[in-house]
Order: structure tokens, then C-alpha cells, then sequence
């Protein structure tokens, strides 16, 4: 197995490690060099199968990004929820 070009885990474990605020979360977005790998995995998966070690990439990433939306949206319920029990 090759060596990962980008782990997306470290940059979340970095966020959530750091005891973010509700804020924080909301507002984290992945790097730069994380968003311009996860664009050639998806380009590269357009134009031609993956390699095992791409697909495993690819599919590793997009499960940080469900992740992270699964929080935001936890996130933003409590706001709601919140904001219900002050009204």
C-alpha cells in the first residue's frame, strides 16, 4: 500500500482536540491542500478508475466530510433547540 497523500483525519482530529466552540465547528473548513486533493481524487475518478489506494482515499475523505456536516447539523440543532426554550 502506498503512503496516504493527505490525511483529512489530522486536520478534524486538530479542530476537535483544541475543544472547539459551537462557532468552531460550524465555521471549520479543510485546508486548502486538503480541498485541492480531494478535487484531483474526484477529477482523477471521473476520468478513470481509481487506484485501490485512491479509492480507499476518496472514500476515507468523503467520510470525514459526512462526519463533519452529521456534527454541524448537531450543532446547529441544539442552537435551534435552545433558542425554542428561550422563546
Amino acid at each position: 500500500m502506498a503512503v496516504k497523500v493527505f490525511d483529512i483525519w489530522n486536520e478534524v482530529d486538530e479542530v476537535l482536540t483544541s475543544t472547539p466552540t459551537p462557532e468552531q465547528i460550524l465555521a471549520f473548513r479543510p485546508s486548502q491542500a486538503a480541498q485541492e486533493r480531494l478535487r484531483r481524487l474526484l477529477d482523477a475518478n471521473s476520468a478513470r478508475p481509481l487506484s485501490p489506494d485512491e479509492e480507499a482515499e476518496l472514500n476515507e475523505t468523503l467520510a470525514v466530510e459526512n462526519f463533519m456536516r452529521r456534527l454541524k447539523v448537531r450543532v446547529l440543532m441544539t442552537r435551534i433547540s435552545l433558542n425554542c426554550a428561550l422563546c
